[in-house]
């Protein structure tokens, strides 16, 4: 693969576009993908520390990671970019270059609402949901 560059983008990037970078780092090294894993936000908020601390339940530390706003990538070779949630698909700028796109919205935990064991099934959820698509997402895109 030539320089294939996946940037992960959500709102803030702090939660589940975390979470999927943390993933796809994760899955691109046990596939020994030579590929570059990115991730960036409308907004940059910081990583939300619930989401680093669902990651360590999956032995993933992701506190190391930085957030970014989509603007520093745009003028980067971006070849796939992957939409995490619905208000990123909308607000995803254009990328000039031959970018293959893909939208998954996943439900965002961090606006739930409820007492800590409620939170933190939703944390836990979407977790897994992103672990999924991102191992699903590699090797359907990368012939594993």
């Amino acid at each position: 693969m030539e320089n294939t560059n996946i940037l992960i983008i959500c709102t803030g990037n702090s939660c589940r576009s975390q979470i999927a970078e943390g993933y796809f780092k994760f899955f691109k090294n046990k596939m020994k993908l030579k590929i570059n894993i990115l991730s960036a936000g409308i907004k940059a908020e910081g990583i939300n520390p619930m989401a680093a601390e669902i990651m360590l339940k999956d032995h993933i530390d992701i506190s190391s990671q930085t957030s970014n706003k989509i603007d520093e990538y745009i003028n980067e070779n971006i070849t796939h970019v992957i939409t995490v949630c619905d208000h990123a698909n909308e607000s995803c700028p254009v990328f000039l270059k031959k970018t293959h796109f893909t939208h998954q919205n996943f439900k965002d935990p961090s606006k739930v609402v409820g007492n800590k064991e409620e939170i933190q099934l939703e944390f836990d959820n979407c977790r897994q949901e992103i672990k999924n698509f991102s191992e699903e997402y590699l090797k359907a895109n990368f012939r594993i």
